[in-house]
């Protein structure tokens, strides 16, 4: 028997990090479902479902991720994973979405609204900005489940958001 586990992981990016945390994890027994590492500026953030040995506790996880030297000074949380490990058809990728430009603030939450009104599901969203004031530059990149009935309304919605705010839009089908 086994059981499952959401390791959360947030400290200060260092190199290394996910390697020590992928080994210790192995180390007790772990097998890693779905996982996802980013930088987040000056830090990092690990997050992955973990199939555990029923032998394991959640204290013990806890405790051998925080004594990594790579982890030091961060947040280390570990408890249990209360939903199937078996992604929905919702949860397949069908679309891979990149909006990019200069900075818009309230983009992301423009961007939802559209996914949102087809009935379409933002699997990953990933985000990143460089420079400030005038000269910032933002992507957005969204995998996205959006329904066959409603991808090309859903996807030209996107594109014209993109369009008014003087962005580009790139559309790649999974």
């Amino acid at each position: 028997m086994s059981q499952l586990f959401l390791v959360s992981v947030v400290c200060p990016d260092r190199s290394g990090l996910v390697s020590a945390i992928a080994e210790r994890l192995f180390d007790l027994g772990a097998n890693l479902g779905d996982a996802a590492f980013a930088v987040l500026g000056a830090g990092a953030e690990f997050t992955a479902v973990c199939d555990m040995p029923d032998d394991v506790a959640a204290a013990e996880v806890e405790a051998a991720l925080r004594e990594l030297p790579e982890t030091g000074g961060g947040d280390v949380n570990v408890r249990a994973f209360g939903y199937a490990d078996e992604k929905a058809d919702s949860g397949r990728i069908t679309h891979r979405i990149e909006v990019s430009g200069g900075d818009r603030p309230g983009l992301v939450a423009r961007l939802a609204e559209v996914f949102q009104q087809y009935g379409a599901n933002i699997v990953r969203l990933n985000s990143s900005r460089s420079g400030r004031g005038a000269h910032a530059a933002y992507a957005v990149r969204i995998s996205a489940h959006i329904p066959a009935d409603c991808a090309d309304s859903c996807l030209n919605t996107v594109a014209n958001t993109a369009g008014e705010l003087g962005l580009v839009c790139r559309v790649d089908p999974a």
